[in-house]
């Protein structure tokens, strides 16, 4: 992300960057290579069988390259988008859309443990150096562990631009800062906007009020408590990140005791160094803390009574194995889950050109249609020994497509001097970073469900953003939403290095 200093205007910031690898006809190396083969074979083809069987083999040829380049607005092919369906029909016929748990269900040891791609999570405390206990979860099927931080961001209301500017920067420099922290693997920040039960306002009341006080002061006040809550929102945030279990490649996973005493010493400095981008005070999550937000989010009609709990003084006791929902059906463009339906989108272009800072805050902010609303950023830092290579190679790969043609449009241009201002700060000393965007809309109302759809539309048309649901895949989308610490090109047969040379 480049920041551009104006002096008559506000700060803006843009040139994101998407991978690409040079070919032709809008192929990548991978594709270019597959179609010289192809002409290749067509050629072998005259050769040894004949006329007609060349044309029939080139007419092949010539559909699959098609169906390669045609794309729809969101970059997805026909191939991709028929890959999609395929998996889905498959998930569909062998049941694995249906999520049953439960002691009638049919998850092992009758417990309500979380389906799809957290089913196999571990979670486990630890104490760090300040004495805070924070949960630390570990994903064997990828191998990493992953602790959440929850943050009170201080908002932009009535703050100067400036110190806007320094948070925004601050937030750059943290990102960076986790290129050179050893074992990171990703982060991810959610920001989750859901109803106001009242109950945090009722306790604070109750707590405080002083009985010798107006009969007149305390009705006022217990009239506040009442009506306040109506139509309120409450807004909070979540810093997820994940560590690989070995310290190198190859290298010997780490125990959950090994990594916890590791982290022990490290999560104060990552924490102290969040504060400063606006973040407000942030604390890692103990696993009580973790486990009610997970229950929440699979089940919100669980709020209210998890916040009457605490305003009695009471702790409900969660565990990782009852969690999860006593029922989910996946569908392909949602997520029936206990109480409530979900749809997750995904982003799948960045703004184009430069924007401010506010750009998101419509769409971070809390909707009257969306009952329960969760934006998460997906952050994978590259280490700074690839990051030169890779913005190299995005800049030849620019350039391969500019001079490939006589005429070059006016958009391979400017991808030119987009990967060349990259390649330069990146020379300078900046941080590279792979991120995207999860945005998840839940209603408890079936009947809301268009309505929920269309006003996603609308903020992701403020925000310049184009948003694409994740069909077929809206429960792992769910999971990888949720401060879980997710990791999801692990979880992908097709290595995203293969995917992007197509």
């Amino acid at each position: 992300m480049a920041a551009v200093d104006t002096r008559r205007g506000p700060r803006t910031y843009g040139n994101w960057r998407r991978p690409t690898s040079p070919g032709i006809l809008g192929l990548g190396s991978l594709g270019t290579t597959l179609l010289l083969a192809g002409l290749i074979a067509v050629v072998i083809t005259v050769m040894v069988a004949g006329l007609l069987e060349a044309v029939i083999l080139t007419a092949v040829l010539g559909a699959v390259m098609l169906s390669v380049l045609t794309k729809d607005s969101h970059g997805k092919n026909v191939i991709s988008r028929a890959g999609a369906r395929g998996a889905w029909w498959s998930s569909r016929s062998r049941g694995t859309n249906l999520y049953r748990s439960g002691p009638l269900g049919r998850a092992l040891w009758g417990t309500y443990q979380l389906p799809g791609l957290a089913s196999p999570t571990r979670l486990s405390e630890y104490r760090d150096s300040y004495g805070r206990p924070f949960a630390l979860l570990y994903t064997p099927a990828t191998g990493s562990y992953s602790v959440v931080v929850g943050t009170e961001p201080d908002g932009a209301a009535l703050v100067d631009q400036e110190q806007v500017d320094g948070w925004v920067a601050d937030w750059g420099h943290w990102l960076a800062n986790l290129g050179d922290e050893p074992g990171v693997a990703a982060a991810s920040v959610t920001i989750e906007t859901a109803p106001d039960s009242g109950t945090r306002l009722r306790r604070e009341v109750e707590s405080n009020i002083d009985l010798d006080a107006p009969l007149f002061a305390q009705e006022m006040l217990h009239e506040v408590v009442g009506r306040y809550p109506v139509g309120s929102s409450t807004v909070k945030a979540y810093v997820a990140v994940t560590f690989n279990a070995a310290q190198r490649a190859g290298g010997k996973k780490r125990s959950p005791a090994e990594m916890g005493r590791e982290l022990a010493a490290r999560l104060p400095g990552l924490t102290a160094g969040l504060q400063s981008t606006g973040a407000g005070a942030a604390h890692p999550l103990s696993a009580q803390e973790l486990c009610e937000v997970i229950r929440i989010a699979y089940d919100p009609a669980a709020a209210v009574l998890i916040d009457e709990a605490h305003v009695a003084g009471e702790t409900p006791t969660l565990t990782w194995p009852e969690v999860g929902p006593s029922a989910a059906q996946t569908a392909w463009d949602g997520y029936r889950h206990d109480s409530a339906y979900s749809c997750t989108w995904a982003m799948t272009q960045a703004p184009r050109g430069h924007v401010q800072s506010g750009v998101l805050a419509r769409l971070l902010a809390p909707h009257r249609d969306i009952a329960r609303k969760r934006v998460t950023l997906l952050y994978r830092p590259i280490d700074p020994a690839r990051a030169a290579g890779i913005v190299e190679a995005d800049l030849r790969a620019a350039e391969f497509r500019m001079t490939s043609t006589s005429k070059p449009a006016a958009r391979d241009t400017l991808a030119v001097r987009a990967a060349a201002a990259t390649a330069q700060e990146e020379a300078s000393g900046a941080g590279l970073v792979q991120f995207g965007m999860l945005v998840t809309a839940t209603v408890t109302d079936l009947e809301k469900e268009a309505d929920a759809r269309a006003a996603i539309d609308n903020l992701g048309a403020t925000a310049r953003l184009r948003l694409r649901p994740v069909y077929g895949s809206q429960d792992s989308a769910f999971a990888a939403a949720l401060p879980l610490g997710l990791v999801l090109p692990k979880h992908i047969k097709v290595p995203s290095e293969l995917r992007e040379k197509l």
